[in-house]
């Protein structure tokens, strides 16, 4: 786009230099060649402008003029929208990358949560075999007073684990209420 407004440009400033050329004297050409100025970006263009518009005039092509104002005015344009468009790539950019620690950060988190989680499951599991290993150990009378009294859950899982003549025999000896409120909550385990 910016090389075809420019062959534009050069192109009218071409015709605007020949139709100038007739009526310029040597001694404004000599001039303009000796003389050597610097300039900064848009004052280049601004002057650019400036020149274009003095030359597209006196050749008498004042359609010309605003055209070539309209497709400088363009370009700047979307030369704003280009540098907005790349700020805004660079803010999504930083917010991807955030977003991408953020999820690190989190399965860094959720791993020490499992983790946690299952040390103290397989702490729960040893007590439980360890007190397996006690109510086997106990004479049925003695156990099923012990059991009785404790945590249905904690007496479910103790006499799934039991050898299933030692749990029958504990069984027989429980107040039948609680007998068959473990017998239930053991037939519901097992499904």
């Amino acid at each position: 786009m910016k090389k075809i407004i420019l062959m534009i440009l050069v192109g009218l400033l071409a015709i605007g230099t020949i139709a100038l050329s007739k009526e310029a004297s040597k001694e404004d050409a000599s001039k303009a060649a000796t003389t050597e100025k610097k300039y900064t970006e848009e004052e280049f263009k601004a002057k650019l402008s400036e020149e274009i518009a003095k030359a597209l005039k006196k050749s008498g092509s004042g359609h010309l003029v605003d055209f070539s104002k309209e497709l400088l005015e363009k370009e700047e344009k979307n030369n704003l929208k280009e540098m907005e468009l790349k700020k805004v790539e660079e803010e999504l950019r930083h917010s991807q990358q955030d977003f991408q620690k953020k999820i690190v950060e989190f399965e860094e988190s959720q791993k020490k949560f499992l983790g946690c989680i299952e040390s103290q499951k397989e702490s729960q599991d040893r007590r439980v075999a360890q007190m397996v290993d006690v109510i086997a150990n106990m004479k049925p009378q003695t156990a099923a007073d012990v059991l009785s009294i404790q945590d249905a859950d904690l007496s479910v899982s103790i006499l799934s684990k039991l050898d299933t003549v030692k749990a029958s025999k504990i069984f027989n000896l429980m107040d039948k209420e609680v007998t068959a409120k473990l017998q239930k909550q053991f037939v519901q385990m097992k499904k």
